[in-house]
């Protein structure tokens, strides 16, 4: 029997993931649109995103206050998906789930440390440290090609975190673990990002980026 995403047991992991992920882990969080009866509660008939995006609250009243939290999911928005805000305190790059797949087991088989990694519908999305815009052009100036399938979670993004709702059901692949100072250990994006380009490559086009 599927669980009414609506009722009382699916509204509270809701809200234990909201602030276990505000306050254990230290990533803002926001209640994201709400998909009822087919339609966004954004109110845009032709919501390209349904279901998947802030919307009221926006996306920059993130936070990662227990009270705040508490007050959206136990009286705003109970039945909202929990948006984690990227870009001040974790930040990710997703592709395809097929290829995020096949690059996990490589980057696996390398010994190569890796943070927490979300399942989302059709795609796999690896979190890492903060970067910034000019960073990460740098270091995807350098590869050889960059495939269009590949997406970049960092300031003004956010990403969905389990359980999901409306636009999907959204579950950890790798869950997040304790870093030493407090929050969740991220690894740095640029030992991953070649892998990540190179798995998604193949997938695209059945060749190697190299």
């Amino acid at each position: 029997m599927r669980e009414n995403p609506r009722g009382p047991s699916a509204r509270s992991a809701r809200l234990t993931a909201a602030l276990e992920a505000a306050v254990d882990h230290r990533w803002p969080v926001v209640p994201g649109a709400v998909l009822r009866d087919g339609q966004c509660s954004c109110g845009d008939g032709d919501c390209p995103v349904p279901g998947a995006h802030p919307h009221d609250p926006p996306l920059l009243a993130a936070t990662t206050d227990a009270r705040m939290v508490r007050w959206w999911w136990e009286r705003q928005s109970p039945d909202a998906p929990v948006l984690a805000a990227t870009g001040r305190a974790l930040s990710a790059v997703s592709l395809p789930a097929e290829a995020g797949a096949r690059a996990l087991a490589y980057l696996g088989a390398l010994r190569l440390p890796l943070g927490p990694v979300l399942a989302m519908p059709g795609r796999y999305a690896l979190l890492v440290a903060p970067y910034s815009l000019d960073a990460l052009g740098e270091m995807l100036a350098q590869l050889p090609w960059v495939p269009g399938s590949l997406h970049y979670h960092g300031p003004g993004g956010f990403l969905p975190l389990p359980p999901g709702v409306g636009a999907g059901r959204v579950r950890w692949v790798l869950a997040p673990r304790p870093a030493a100072d407090g929050g969740v250990w991220l690894p740095q994006v640029g030992p991953l990002l070649g892998e990540l380009v190179e798995a998604t490559v193949r997938l695209d086009s059945g060749r190697s980026a190299y």
